[in-house]
Parts: structure tokens; sequence; C-alpha cells
């Protein structure tokens, strides 16, 4: 696929939009002259509002009013930013789909280089930023979620996760297809394409207020990582479990020979209950772990929505992919 056929191909841009009535109008905006500057005549843009407590449907209402390039889904309730993802690429009807945020973050001027790898045979761009321009709990569990990401779903090492990507159509595709209740965008993307490349790129400022990932979103971000596409976990606990029993059982042959090399010595009420106390601990660990497991295997079985639509704007239901 030649870079000078891009203007014959759909283009998708899909936002997952949360307390961004203020900012999500000059993304559009940017949108529009990025896509003028680049030669693209085909795109759409998809707004997925995930039960946003500010007005910022009713803002792309009235721009889809005037342009209907601009689609608009609406959660009944917050869903999350990996859900909005998902629902975006179930509406999008592009060759090539763009993740972006919606407070003006993602450097859009440098759309062209972003997707640019795609024609030259890799399936997913990300953006990689040097530095990122957020705060110091973010970056943590930024990082956090990162290293996690390396040991559970086989993430390279050398590839940065970000919120602004282009994939092909086949990856939004696939991505679609998943219907679990606990959606992690990083491991549906890994499982379906090693061809994925990072562009080098800096982040901007952020147009108005803060990050909305509460310190509990993160968290439900990491279970989602942890447990929704590895079994790594288990295996974990498997081992932890044969480790603790195995440093049990010489500490049980080091007390026995002891007492009987010399019968004095009194058995330790410290040693036994710190014993008990990590033995106990291991074990709630590993408890724990199985019941996430089963936990959201039952949410699954029992088939809790990844999520609700309350209202949709623009849409053609015949150009769903």
């Amino acid at each position: 696929m030649s870079i000078i056929d891009k203007n014959k191909l759909n283009f998708s841009f899909i936002i997952p939009c949360y307390k961004s009535e203020k900012t999500v109008g000059a993304v559009l905006d940017e949108i529009t002259q990025v896509t003028q500057h680049n030669g693209i005549d085909n795109y759409e843009i998809v707004c997925v509002v995930d039960c946003s407590p500010d007005d910022v449907y009713d803002t792309l209402i009235s721009l889809g009013k005037e342009n209907k390039r601009i689609k608009v889904i609406s959660f009944a309730k917050n869903f999350g930013q990996h859900a909005a993802m998902i629902a975006g690429t179930q509406h999008a009807c592009g060759d090539i789909c763009v993740f972006l945020d919606d407070d003006g973050q993602c450097p859009l001027d440098r759309l062209n280089e972003l997707i640019s790898p795609l024609y030259e045979g890799y399936d997913i761009a990300i953006a990689a930023y040097g530095k990122k321009k957020q705060s110091l709990f973010k970056n943590a569990g930024s990082l956090f979620n990162e290293v996690m990401a390396n040991l559970l779903i086989d993430k390279p090492k050398e590839i940065q996760m970000g919120n602004f990507m282009a994939i092909k159509s086949f990856v939004a595709k696939e991505i679609s297809r998943y219907s679990g209740p606990y959606p992690y965008i990083s491991g549906l993307l890994f499982r379906t394409s090693a061809k994925v490349i990072n562009v080098p790129m800096e982040d901007r400022e952020r147009m108005l207020g803060g990050t909305t990932y509460t310190f509990k979103k993160l968290v439900l971000l990491w279970l989602s990582s942890f447990t929704a596409f590895s079994i790594k976990p288990l295996r974990m606990a498997t081992l932890i479990g044969m480790s603790a029993s195995s440093v049990g059982t010489i500490m049980a042959i080091i007390t026995v020979v002891r007492k009987i090399l010399n019968p004095q010595i009194a058995m330790g009420w410290s040693s036994i209950i710190a014993i008990m106390l990590i033995i106990g601990g291991l074990i709630l660990f590993v408890l724990g772990i199985i019941g996430e497991y089963l936990g959201r295997i039952y949410m699954s079985i029992n088939q809790t929505p990844q999520y609700v639509i309350a209202d949709k704007f623009n849409f053609d239901d015949s150009q769903e992919i």
C-alpha cells in the first residue's frame, strides 16, 4: 500500500469523550485542518461519550448537525475508556482507525508520521512520548501497567503504549469481536498482530483540567491486564506455593535435626507464629488470584455487558464493521 493512495482510503478517528465539553470542539476542528493538509478526503469522526457528567454530548450533537462526519455514541453509564474504544471500532468503517484523546494532548499535527508505518507493512503504529506531560501519580501508574504488560501479555519491552495510535481495519475488526465485560486494548492489540511500531513524538499540554483516571480506575485497569488476557498469574501463584512449601519443608527438617542434636532447645513460639503468618498470607494471596479469575468467569457467563448504548447520532447502522 503506497502512501500516495491515502486519499483513496477511509479514515475513522475514534475519540472516547469524558468531561471534555470545553476541549472536544477544538480537537474536532484540528482533525478537519489536519485531514485537509494531508489530503485525506474520506474520513469520519466517531465520538463515544462515556456517560460524561458535563454537556459534552449536547456539544457533540450541535457540532454533528453542522458536520455529518461527526458521529456520536452515548453510553447509558460509565464503562471506561477501553470500552469506549471498542465501541468506536464496532461502529467505525474506516480502512485505518486512529485513536486519540479528547483533551488536545495528542499531537494531531504529526498524523502523517503516525500513519506512515501502516503503508510500510506494519499493522499498528503507536505514538511514543519521551516524557509524558502528566502527573507523577499517573506516570507511576502508567509505568506499572507497562511493566505488567511486558510480563503478562508478552508486550515487547521496546514498545511503549499510548492513547494516540493508528491501526488497520482488520485489527479494528478483531478488537470489535471481543465481547467480554473487562476489555483491555493493549491485550487485544498484541494478541492480534506482532507488527507493531512506535513513532517518536512529543505530547502536548492538556488544554484544560487534569486526568480523569482515579486510583480505583488504575487498579481496575491493572486487574484487567492481570487476569483478562493471561494465565501467567495462576502459574506464578503455583510457583509461589511450591516455593513456600519447599522452604517450609527445609525449615521443618532443620528444626527436627537441631532438636535431635540438642534436646535442650525449646521450640520457638515466635518462629512458629512467623511461619504461620507467612504461609497463611501466601494461601490468601493465591486464593485471591483464583477468586479474581472465578469472579470474572462468572461475570462473563452471566453476560455482563461490555457497554450499553443509550443513544446514537449521525449513524447509518449498515456502516458498522
